[in-house]
């Protein structure tokens, strides 16, 4: 399963970069995460819990999150949860007058018989895109609203 969910900001990459970095701070500026919690923390590197609602359906995950600030990228590996072993990536791309931001989803769920239908018709639509749709919004919004 591949998504990828694009949105443009009227915004540098220096406004939306350290509020898509700053995990631990999405439950106060995201609606739709319940929480997320820092279980270790080196240089670049984090180790959290994360859980959000997808329309009321709680969701919860472990992922390793690595910035990568010269390049502009965020990545995630899932590490537990129904999503382990998904590789995510937050990729911004700086214009003059803004920046487009992609977050792109990869998870080839080892399940037998079922997994691939299951991430492809269900986890990836239903789910991941659904979440990632609502961050992008609600970003944009956040950083198109500042002076």
């Amino acid at each position: 399963m591949k998504t990828e969910t694009e949105i443009w900001m009227h915004a540098p990459v220096e406004a939306i970069f350290p509020l898509a970095a700053e995990v631990e701070r999405w439950p106060e500026l995201l609606p739709h995460y319940r929480w997320v919690r820092l279980l270790e923390r080196d240089g670049n590197r984090k180790l959290v819990d994360m859980a959000a609602s997808r329309d009321g359906i709680p969701v919860r995950w472990r992922a390793l999150q690595v910035l990568h600030p010269q390049g502009h990228r965020i990545t995630f590996r899932h590490v537990r949860g129904i999503t382990r072993g998904m590789d995510v990536a937050w990729s911004l791309w700086p214009q003059d007058d803004g920046t487009l931001v992609r977050i792109s989803h990869h998870l080839d769920l080892r399940w037998p018989v079922v997994g691939p239908w299951v991430a492809d018709r269900i986890i990836g639509p239903q789910f991941i895109d659904n979440i990632a749709r609502k961050t992008l919004r609600r970003i944009k919004q956040l950083v198109e609203a500042r002076p």
